[in-house]
């Protein structure tokens, strides 16, 4: 299987498991409904878990632009690789969240409340302070990149391996499940201001489905915040592997 098919298909995995727990949690007449947050960061965790163990062996699951972005600027993968990674992402999430609104449509017709149903797509800060949002993004995405960079083979970040050629990040298929497991911390510790996207792809892909699909009852997609889950964790991957290279030379 190609990086870019593994990609798709992991990111795919991602948002139909992960999206699909929101959906579960917060759309009405489910078996889930009202389960709670922290059914939600479980769900999150597993849903990476699930993403990453699809496609680490052909693309080493970067599943996530910010990952990409932060091998770019780590000198581990070469920008021609990286697009691909890139387009693969965005239309693996695109593709989730269609599966997660024809899974749980009827559920959809049967919510009044707007906000519900744009929760089942993308993320939004509780408290609407965009430069606080904007650091709350990045802060999240450097407590997801730069613990995975130091469980990382060695070989792989210190240039013996470069991944542009062989672009598998080096955990192992059960190095994926302690992914998993921060992506659950992050959520129970950090998740609470803005959803925790962490995620440009996560989240941009499945806002344009939710602006472009016929949802009853829809609300605006929230063109004007959708910035911050975007650039955000580009930021906060950048800097975790400025900060993984500066460890490295101590």
């Amino acid at each position: 299987m190609s990086p870019f098919v593994a990609e798709f298909i992991g990111t795919m995995m991602l948002i139909l498991f992960g999206n699909g727990v929101v959906a579960n949690v917060v759309l009405a007449r489910t078996k889930g409904n009202d389960s709670g947050w922290i059914v939600i960061a479980a769900g999150w965790g597993i849903a990476v878990f699930i993403g990453a163990f699809c496609a680490n062996d052909f693309s080493g699951a970067h599943l996530n632009p910010a990952v990409t972005v932060a091998m770019l600027v780590a000198g581990k993968l070469s920008t021609a690789s990286a697009v691909p990674y890139f387009t693969a992402q965005m239309l693996g999430a695109i593709t989730g969240a269609v599966l997660v609104y024809l899974y749980y449509r009827e559920h959809f017709k049967a919510t009044d409340d707007g906000d519900l149903k744009l929760a089942c797509f993308c993320t939004s800060p509780n408290i609407r302070n965009l430069p606080q949002a904007f650091f709350c993004e990045a802060v999240g995405t450097f407590a997801l990149i730069l613990p995975i960079f130091l469980m990382i083979t060695p070989s792989l970040t210190q240039g013996d391996a470069p991944l542009d050629t062989d672009p598998v990040l080096g955990l192992g298929t059960l190095g994926f499940l302690p992914v998993g497991m921060l992506v659950f911390g992050i959520g129970l510790s950090l998740g609470g201001t803005t959803g925790y996207a962490i995620n440009p792809a996560r989240d941009l892909g499945p806002r344009l489905v939710h602006a472009l699909l016929p949802i009853p009852g829809k609300r605006s997609s929230d063109w004007g915040y959708a910035w911050v889950p975007v650039v955000g964790p580009i930021v906060g991957g950048a800097l975790a592997a400025y900060v993984y290279e500066i460890i490295g030379q101590w």
